[in-house]
């Protein structure tokens, strides 16, 4: 990976995080990081 191409990505990442604060004051975020937290409780047990 290049450093344009990161730097891309990591601003694409932030300007996705701040849409998301400022229209739906992060209820998507903390959606998805409770299914998040929710896919590693499920990995753990079956590991």
């Amino acid at each position: 990976m290049t450093n344009s191409l990161s730097i891309v990505l990591g601003l694409l990442l932030v300007g996705g995080i701040a849409l998301d604060m400022f229209l739906t004051n992060g209820d998507s975020l903390l959606f998805l990081a409770r299914k998040f937290v929710d896919l590693i409780d499920w990995v753990a047990f079956w590991r």
